[in-house]
């Protein structure tokens, strides 16, 4: 297992809702949980992420939470093709936030380009799954 130095912990309204989604739509998986504290630690390669629920175990909030709770963030994940995720969303049901696109991004000299598309979680969190169409 990656052990990787950042790794988000967005709240959650329903520890199993955002299981759900994140695991059987979006293909991570659960390395641990602790339910009685309503937690799990995601993965899906070497892209890790915990869920908290809010109100049970252990809540660090800084502030008054309203929804969409993912406001001003998005959660860049690579993953090797973005076609099978959008076809589990789509057969879900699920709306995308950003229909698939091909994007070109200048970095110093050159360019890298991915293959990516934007889905909001039950939550409102907003995850960009991008796949890898090297440098140029």
């Amino acid at each position: 297992m990656v052990n990787p130095t950042l790794v988000p912990e967005p709240l959650v309204k329903s520890v199993a809702a955002s299981t759900h989604f994140w695991c059987e739509l979006c293909g991570f998986e659960v390395l641990y949980d602790r339910p009685e504290e309503g937690f799990a630690y995601l993965a899906l390669g070497d892209a890790h992420v915990m869920l908290e629920q809010v109100g049970v175990g252990r809540n660090w909030i800084t502030g008054r939470l309203r929804p969409p709770l993912g406001r001003g963030v998005n959660f860049q994940i690579a993953v090797p093709a973005i076609t099978p995720i959008v076809e589990s969303l789509n057969v879900a049901g699920w709306a995308l936030f950003m229909q698939p696109e091909t994007k070109w991004y200048r970095t110093g000299d050159g360019e890298v380009g991915v293959e990516q598309f934007l889905v909001t979680d039950p939550d409102g969190y907003l995850l960009r799954f991008q796949a890898s169409l090297g440098h140029r």
